[in-house]
């Protein structure tokens, strides 16, 4: 077995027994240490989605000149980091004295929140495509769509 074989073994085991600590906890009483932890590494997703969202933002609005170079690195962190997302909000929260802008309903309607999620990584997906075509009419477009699902998200389930 080669080292990137082993390798990838010994990070898919990572991913299954992460995965398997937090659906574990999801079900046993959450402490205030790891819902704060939770909601920190929540906001550090949407953060670094925002600083790579935020140049693509002002492109599309014209405030910054057109970079494809930029549009497909934001593009493709975007999708990146928008799969975690699921993931983090597994560990419901809610009755933890933890300051956070998730909406309680999060955990209620979990199969659509995660249909959002995927929706933000459908349109970066679309966007990394208008870039690698070179589709530059579509540019602005894409960017937008990228937005759109990113408000959809917070209209529904981020508290003002």
């Amino acid at each position: 077995m080669s080292l990137l074989s082993k390798t990838l073994v010994a990070a898919s085991c990572s991913v299954i027994l992460g995965t398997a600590f937090i659906s574990t906890q999801v079900h046993a009483e959450v402490s205030d240490k790891q819902a704060k932890n939770a909601v920190e590494f929540r906001q550090s997703i949407f953060q670094l989605i925002r600083s790579n969202i935020g140049p693509l933002g002002a492109m599309a609005k014209g405030k910054a000149p057109i970079d494809e170079a930029v549009i497909a690195k934001n593009a493709l962190r975007i999708e990146q980091l928008s799969l975690m997302i699921s993931d983090y909000f597994v560990l419901d929260t809610r009755s933890n004295d933890v300051e956070s802008g998730a909406l309680p309903k999060i955990w209620d309607n979990q199969s659509e929140f995660t249909q959002k999620a995927d929706d933000l990584t459908q349109a970066a997906k679309a966007l990394q495509l208008i870039v690698a075509n070179k589709d530059e009419a579509n540019y602005r477009k894409g960017i937008g769509a990228v937005g759109a699902t990113c408000k959809a998200c917070h209209d529904d389930y981020k508290a003002d």
